[in-house]
């Protein structure tokens, strides 16, 4: 699940409008009540202006899981920190979004698949890449590096047996047994994610459809 979008510039006055401060959200996200930001500790609170401010919206993950707060701090740790922003390994922030993006449209995580392609565009800057590991990545224009990559992913997400040879097929394109933990770790995780997502009925916001499609050049033309 996303946490943290890329920066887009919005006047402060539409961004705190656009704040889900009131009784509920303006639309439903989650099957589960969502809680008013007042309420909710203060480091999380923190968290949610920092990640809006920077974006021009929350993601919908951050009204969701805020519905268990000591539940949703571990996840944010954990996905923040340890997976999708580590400064460690091989796995560039492109390649962990693609994970998330091959392993969570077989899992069937609408959120997931949505905001996670957005980020894929963002740092990869390639608009089309995602939406054809969606249809089907084994006939998506990926380089023989990125295949082997997600080959390993979805035999972590469809629960194969794990030999020699997947290992053997990463060290072919440069990836080691800390890059397999890695990979393997970004689809374990979302497995779980994508599951909350089900159980939630959790919705993308409406933002994360567009990020990334058309260059920003392109956009001011005209």
């Amino acid at each position: 699940m996303s946490c943290r979008p890329r920066s887009v510039h919005r006047p402060a006055a539409e961004l705190w409008s656009r704040s889900y401060s009131g009784d509920a959200p303006p639309d439903r996200v989650s099957r589960y009540p969502v809680p008013n930001r007042k309420d909710l500790p203060y480091d999380m609170v923190e968290l949610m202006n920092e990640v809006e401010t920077k974006g021009g919206f929350l993601p919908n993950v951050f009204k969701v899981l805020s519905h268990r707060p000591a539940e949703f701090r571990a996840f944010s740790a954990v996905l923040s920190n340890e997976l999708m922003n580590k400064e460690t390994g091989k796995l560039t922030k492109a390649d962990r979004e693609l994970i998330v993006v091959a392993t969570s449209i077989h899992n069937k995580c609408h959120y997931c698949v949505v905001s996670h392609s957005a980020l894929h565009r963002i740092y990869s800057k390639k608009p089309t890449l995602a939406d054809q590991v969606i249809i089907n990545y084994s006939k998506a224009d990926l380089s023989p590096r990125e295949r082997a990559m997600l080959d390993f992913a979805m035999a972590i997400c469809r629960s194969d047996t794990i030999t020699e040879q997947h290992f053997q097929a990463l060290e072919k394109h440069g990836f080691d047994r800390e890059d397999a933990w890695d990979i393997a770790a970004i689809a374990a995780f979302f497995a779980m994610s994508n599951r909350l997502a089900h159980l939630t009925d959790m919705r993308p916001n409406a933002e994360f459809y567009i990020m990334g499609r058309v260059p920003k050049d392109m956009g001011r033309q005209g």
